[in-house]
């Protein structure tokens, strides 16, 4: 969040700049609006077939819904990433006109919130997953015939696959 405010509030440059910056982060909008249409459907496809694997009691109960939510954090942070990508790009281009050295810690700035931003989230929805199911089959039944370990990984494992769908579109 600091790499991204620092960023921000660097100057936007000439009107020109502006302009085309506006230009740039339109068109992202509009990829990002399509690429996640045609996510949708496959993530509708594999949620499918992972329920059918539940019902077939082959999956943990909750591995479909380890799918969505991986696919979710990575999307908002592609989403996320470029935001700050686009509204990088002028600011950049502005640091630019002054040196080589500006432009490039303005650069560099905007693309660690992309890494930043991918490994907070995916550390997030993976430590949210284990504490849940940790507290969750302390309560309640193990599905049958397997085991702790197997339930976490398995879960976890899927929300790592939503992810990585999400980051291969």
């Amino acid at each position: 969040v600091g790499l991204a405010l620092r960023v921000l509030r660097l100057p936007e440059g000439t009107p020109s700049m502006k302009e085309v910056a506006s230009w740039v982060r339109e068109g992202a909008v509009a990829y990002l609006k399509q690429q996640y249409r045609v996510v949708a459907i496959a993530f509708l496809i594999l949620f499918l077939l992972l329920m059918g694997l539940v019902w077939l009691k082959l999956l943990p109960p909750l591995v479909p819904v380890a799918l969505l939510t991986g696919g979710f954090w990575s999307a908002l942070a592609g989403f996320l990433g470029m935001s700050i990508a686009t509204r990088a790009s002028s600011r950049t281009a502005a640091a630019a006109a002054v040196g080589l050295n500006p432009a490039l810690r303005v650069a560099f700035s905007a693309g660690s919130v992309m890494g930043l931003t991918v490994v907070g989230l995916g550390l997030l929805d993976l430590s949210n997953w284990f504490t849940f199911l940790t507290w969750w089959y302390s309560r309640q039944p193990l599905p049958e015939g397997m085991t702790m370990d197997h339930v976490i990984s398995s879960t976890m494992l899927c929300s790592s696959m939503g992810a990585s769908t999400v980051a291969l579109f």
